[in-house]
């Protein structure tokens, strides 16, 4: 199996041998709940969509979605999974692809999938791709283990990641039965905002 979790190839092994512990089956109860909430039609990116629950849900409730990931076998699961929607999931790499920034950007494993290496640049990357005043909102795996995926990342190393471009506006512990179990107890559900 390919050992880095930088490469497409990496998670095309995952997906096509079945092995995606990090895959709940549907959207997670706190996203819902958001989403229940949220009055303002957003244009969403959800980067490393994997099988792609969520980009169904954030259509469903009137978001422009477009879901994107680099590999074709996550590709597939997510064109299977959205079925007539398939067109909201398509192959780009998060780190080069071009656009217009966004309103929200989903997070959902996809910081704690990258390398430690790369975090630096997701951030960044983030910052770029979020329109100023907009929001990026997901989970978050807190954990100190140095071996992964999932990486997981201090409370205060995320602050450190974040707090230049953003300010969070909400931090919300998942609780136990809302997590799969490679994030039980180390799940967080965050929203920040992107500074002017």
């Amino acid at each position: 199996m390919a050992q880095d979790s930088s490469k497409a190839e990496f998670w095309d092994v995952r997906f096509r041998g079945g092995v995606t512990p990090w895959d709940a089956g549907g959207v997670p109860p706190r996203l819902a709940t958001w989403l229940a909430v949220e009055r303002e039609r957003l244009r969403v990116l959800i980067p490393g969509c994997g099988t792609g629950y969520e980009a169904r849900a954030f259509h469903e409730r009137g978001h422009e979605v477009v879901a994107i990931d680099f590999s074709d076998a996550a590709l597939e699961a997510a064109r299977r999974e959205l079925g007539a929607l398939a067109h909201l999931a398509s192959r780009a790499d998060f780190f080069a692809f071009e656009t217009v920034p966004f309103d929200l950007i989903y997070e959902r494993a996809l910081l704690c999938a990258l390398p430690r290496a790369r975090w630096q640049d997701w951030a960044q990357r983030v910052a770029e791709l979020t329109r100023p005043s907009g929001r990026l909102a997901g989970f978050f795996f807190t954990d100190d283990n140095q071996r992964g995926p999932p990486f997981g990342i201090g409370l205060g190393e995320l602050d450190l990641l974040l707090s230049e471009a953003f300010f969070r506006e909400q931090d919300i512990p998942i609780p136990p039965e809302q997590s799969l179990r490679v994030f039980q107890g180390k799940e967080r559900w965050q929203v920040w905002r992107r500074k002017l």
